[in-house]
């Protein structure tokens, strides 16, 4: 049995357990890492399926709204 792991889910995990610290002692420095760290996790995803479901939802709420505008 061979157990294999997607990169991206390190990222998220990470993601997930910064977030979830309160938001009133942050430094700087530590938000940039967290910036960095989704920045990352967006590079990883991208080029899956699901990254390619989520830039097509995000493309159609933008026609969506565009649209409306007019």
């Amino acid at each position: 049995m061979v157990l294999s792991i997607n990169v991206a889910v390190l990222p998220a995990v990470i993601i997930v357990l910064r977030l979830r610290r309160r938001t009133q002692a942050r430094k700087r420095s530590g938000e940039r890492l967290t910036a960095l760290i989704v920045l990352v996790f967006g590079v990883l995803v991208a080029p899956t399926a699901f990254g390619q479901w989520i830039a097509d939802v995000a493309g159609q709420f933008a026609e969506g709204i565009t649209e409306s505008g007019r």
